[in-house]
């Protein structure tokens, strides 16, 4: 009986804190929002720039929300869910944060899609993690997510690859978790539909060191190898691959060819000119909102302290963060009443960012531009990528019948199958 009535105690005072905090966060005082990013582990780069892209937009606002002075609590993950939760429960039920912007990796986005259903005191602003379960399946009213996910960031890419490259059958490397699960799964669709095969699938664990066995298992009779790897994971691929003598062509998942990867130490890199991938934004796009944003972003960080231009997870950030700012701006600084007005605004909410406009469907999930794109070395040295094509509007089930893409299963390491339609 007393472990009952200690129980209940512990939950009605959790309760109360969280109405004391909702209550206590109206127009005036300091607007205390937590970020979550990859600090620790094999994604640790990508997690530093994350911060760097909300830093730089923050910068631009004066570090103010409708006139409230902005407190920023960073909490470190490590890609895991269980670090996400964490972390995220630490912003929420020990710093009494509003917001939470976050997090970098996609299992971590599901997590936290999870968890925010248990505070609906606080709204969850997605960072860049890219899992398209987090909105797909059973979304939660208070995450919202201001990027395409994985499957979205592949839309072009297998058109591309087979009817511009030539590529007709492909074999695919990917790290072994949810978000490179959605990569090839929107590469897939795609590329089947438009008359390709994929002749095997090789998974790796996240922080995978050794690739000697994934490289000897690759297949001969391919005319590429798609790379669904990031961080650590696809520097370390490089180098074994070209100690190993490797020489096929290339397709470069998102993060493959992020400036995480492009801009790493080392040659191996060279092995991406000429690649082929897609995502969010294209490095050398001359478009002028664009070059705002990567002039505004080189401004703020000194040169050894940051990419030659923003990596994806930096324009992830600043777009989530400039997302939060606008909706502050448009209900006055007011978080009162379970922050209603504050999510209406972000649920529709038409987002000008440096790639495009975005709005959210009806899960909250975003619907935008992505990006087909090559590796290139520019003038000084540097690789980059550069846009060969781009596709609007690619909304989450890919332009695919809702009901015909919810028939094709969930992204995993066997799902889609490769079928000429869906």
């Amino acid at each position: 009986m007393k472990k009952v009535l200690l129980g209940s105690l512990s939950v009605l005072a959790l309760v109360a804190a969280n109405a004391t905090t909702a209550a206590a966060d109206d127009k005036s005082g300091v607007l205390k929002v937590g970020v979550l990013a990859t600090l620790e582990g094999t994604y640790t780069a990508l997690g530093e720039d994350s911060i760097r892209g909300l830093k730089t937009a923050l910068m631009e606002a004066g570090n103010k929300a409708a006139g409230r002075e902005i407190e920023v609590i960073i909490q470190s993950t490590d890609t895991s869910p269980d670090s996400a939760l964490r972390g995220a429960r630490k912003l929420v039920e020990q710093d009494g944060v509003s917001i939470v912007i976050g997090p970098v990796s996609g299992s971590e986005g599901i997590a936290i899609r999870d968890y925010s259903k248990t505070q609906p005191q606080t709204t969850f602003i997605n960072g860049i993690s890219g899992a398209m379960e987090t909105t797909f399946v059973e979304p939660s009213e208070n995450f919202f997510r201001f990027n395409i996910d994985g499957a979205q960031w592949s839309a072009g890419l297998g058109n591309y690859i087979y009817n511009e490259k030539g590529y007709k059958t492909i074999a695919t490397v990917g790290e072994d978790y949810s978000f490179i699960y959605t990569q090839v799964f929107g590469l897939v669709t795609e590329f089947c539909a438009a008359g390709g095969e994929v002749s095997e699938r090789l998974w790796v664990p996240l922080g995978t060191k050794d690739f000697g066995s994934i490289i000897a298992a690759l297949p001969d009779d391919v005319d590429a190898i798609y790379l669904g790897l990031g961080g650590g994971d696809a520097v370390n691929f490089l180098n074994q691959y070209q100690q190993a003598g490797g020489d096929a062509h290339l397709v470069g998942g998102t993060i493959m060819v992020d400036g995480t990867v492009l801009s790493s130490e080392g040659a191996a890199k060279q092995a991406l000119i000429g690649t082929p991938s897609s995502g969010p934004q294209a490095d050398t796009w001359d478009d002028p909102k664009w070059q705002a944003f990567v002039k505004a972003y080189q401004d703020a960080f000194e040169p050894d302290q940051r990419f030659p231009t923003p990596s994806m997870f930096a324009t992830g950030y600043y777009n989530a963060t400039n997302a939060m700012l606008q909706c502050m701006d448009t209900v006055g600084g007011d978080l009162s009443d379970g922050q209603v007005a504050f999510r209406g605004c972000l649920s529709n909410l038409v987002l000008e960012t440096p790639t495009g406009t975005i709005k959210l469907d009806e899960n909250r999930q975003a619907i935008g531009s992505n990006f087909v794109s090559e590796v290139v070395e520019l003038p000084d040295g540097t690789l980059a990528t550069e846009m060969v094509a781009r596709v609007d509007n690619v909304n989450q089930t890919l332009g695919i019948d809702p009901e015909a893409f919810a028939a094709i299963g969930l992204p995993s390491r066997d799902t889609p199958a490769c079928k000429a339609s869906y």
